[in-house]
């Protein structure tokens, strides 16, 4: 099979324009960025706002190999597999950060013959969203600065300061840092994290239009005062100033797939350091212009799924109709832990050989996310997504063991083989999983409950630990949080995306064991407060050989090398 990209270039594309048409979207209502990318004007959420929604299909995954099991090109190729088999689908994904496009991960636009075009535009700039987001985030950090420097009128207590700086590149010598010396500032110790990690970026995933995203911006905590009370965005007037910058991201962004489905390609917090979807706004739309929307959330169910129902379902009040979770026989067996995978180094030997044994030992990861994502209430199909190395036994024995945890379905996925083609039967069993009877849609925890009690409900209910404890300082920061009235917020995790636990050792479905959390951080723009579990860092680092050494441009001036 070819490479990626010679896939995408081979690929029909047509003007954005077009497909925006087939799908009811005037062309007064999109904002052109050449002829294969436009934003969408929110506009169309009020005059379709009478329409009926369509079906609404959250994809997610077990607990992923550092090389992913295929989520994205899942997503792309069943909706791809929706408009094979005759339904007007669009899907909904997140914009790529430059961090893992230089990185190891690569890009974010699918694969093989289930991808959204072209992959150089989505991953490398897109309309410049993320760009404002961390412009709009370095702003509040300098008006905070300006305003310790300039007399401390509001009488920040610099010791609790709950904003850090952005950049959208893997850097760790950046993670922690002092600014302010030589007389240019107030000396503090900060530090920089990624820019898809940050508040304004969770802000722009959950606003729902500009105002809401103006109001959200301007309740950002930047930190306390000495009495305890919250400072925010707003007292040090710059919330007005950042929406300025965020007036177009906003807008949501579309292209096409390889088959010519609409694709949304909005927002991007990652999932193991943020709340890991794509944008509010994106899925109103889609659902008023496709009849099936199929969503991602980031890595496994643990992480994306569950702040997706969790964070974003609870903001938005919108209730999925079915969830497929993506599976990997070779993720399955290295959950046993007889086999470790390391990018940029061949598969471990037997990996791709029949191995019953290993198989078996790993499927209770599967089976607790099948059971996971049944715990809210929503159908769940597993696709297996296949490379050709998979036997009929193993086969077998994933599927059985998912209907006996009670999935809907279980099939394979060829969609990285066959595009829209091979995820017919993925597409045929999610549109049968959506007309089952209605279930109860229901959230691990209530609102009003305290946070360390929402933290306990994820991490026994999903996570399976046994127990939970806090640092001093985390314990500290979450008592502030709830004296300052921000306790009926939800919670987001970040975490490991290798395991159920802290510890990306822990594999398969570990139980009994204690979650640390060893700090807290407020999101109150966003809307949720964030822990942070075991050793998270929300700057990564580049590796020995990063992709970005593999990227360059040819004769034509067209970007190569790219993954």
């Amino acid at each position: 099979m070819k490479p990626d990209q010679e896939i995408a270039r081979a690929a029909k594309l047509e003007p954005i324009e077009n497909i925006a048409r087939r799908y009811g979207i005037n062309r007064d209502e999109i904002d052109l960025y050449g002829d294969v990318k436009a934003k969408v004007r929110l506009s169309i959420v009020d005059r379709l706002k009478d329409k009926p929604n369509g079906k609404y299909i959250d994809i997610t995954a077990i607990s992923p190999t550092p090389l992913g099991e295929g989520k994205t090109t899942n997503t792309v190729g069943v909706t791809m597999g929706l408009t094979h088999i005759g339904k007007k689908a669009a899907c909904c994904i997140r914009q790529a950060s430059l961090g893992p496009v230089f990185g190891i991960k690569g890009g974010a636009a699918g694969g093989g013959h289930a991808q959204v075009i072209p992959p150089e535009d989505l991953n490398i700039h897109l309309t410049g969203d993320i760009h404002a987001v961390q412009a709009a985030n370095n702003l509040a950090c300098a008006f905070l600065d300006n305003h310790l420097f300039n007399g401390n009128e509001l009488g920040i207590d610099v010791d609790t300061i709950n904003i850090r700086r952005g950049m959208d590149i893997n850097d760790r010598d950046i993670r922690n840092i002092i600014t302010g010396l030589q007389g240019n500032g107030i000396p503090r110790e900060t530090g920089f994290d990624i820019a898809v990690a940050s508040e304004v970026m969770a802000i722009l995933a959950l606003a729902e239009n500009i105002h809401d995203m103006r109001r959200r911006l301007g309740r950002m905590v930047v930190g306390f005062n000495k009495d305890g009370k919250a400072v925010t965005a707003e007292d040090i007037k710059v919330a007005g100033a950042m929406t300025a910058i965020l007036r177009d991201a906003i807008k949501p962004n579309i292209l096409q797939t390889i088959g010519g489905s609409l694709a949304f390609v909005h927002a991007g917090p990652f999932a193991n350091i943020a709340h890991g979807n794509s944008s509010v706004v994106a899925d109103r739309v889609a659902l008023k212009v496709a009849d099936y929307v199929v969503t991602e959330s980031g890595f496994g169910a643990d992480m994306g799924a569950e702040k997706f129902f969790n964070i974003k379902c609870r903001q938005s009040g919108l209730r999925p109709d079915a969830a497929g979770l993506v599976a990997t026989i070779r993720a399955l067996k290295s959950q046993s832990g007889n086999f470790k995978i390391v990018p940029g180094k061949p598969l471990p030997d037997g990996i791709v050989k029949e191995d019953l044994k290993s198989l078996e030992a790993g499927i209770p990861n599967l089976t607790r996310h099948i059971k996971n994502v049944l715990s809210f209430g929503v159908p769940v199909v597993v696709a297996i997504n296949v490379f050709g190395t998979e036997s009929e036994k193993e086969i077998e024995m994933v599927r059985k063991a998912s209907l006996a945890a009670g999935a809907s379905d279980c099939v394979l996925s060829e969609v990285f083989a066959k595009g829209g083609e091979g995820g017919a039967a993925f597409a045929k069993a999610l549109v049968k999983a959506c007309e089952e009877p209605k279930r109860e849609f229901k959230l691990t925890y209530d609102s009003d409950l305290p946070i360390k009690k929402k933290v306990e409900a994820i991490a026994t209910k999903i996570y399976g630990a046994k127990d939970v404890e806090y640092t001093p300082e985390a314990s500290k920061r979450i008592k502030a949080f709830e004296e300052a009235g921000f306790g009926k917020l939800p919670v987001c995790m970040a975490k490991t995306q290798y395991s159920f636990s802290h510890d990306p050792k822990m594999l398969g479905a570990p139980s009994g064991w204690t979650l640390p959390i060893k700090d807290a951080r407020l999101s109150a723009g966003a809307g949720f407060v964030y822990l942070l579990c075991g050793d998270m860092m929300t700057m990564p680092g580049l590796g020995k050989n990063p992709g970005g050494q593999n990227i360059d441009i040819n004769e034509k001036g067209e970007i190569v090398g790219m993954f």
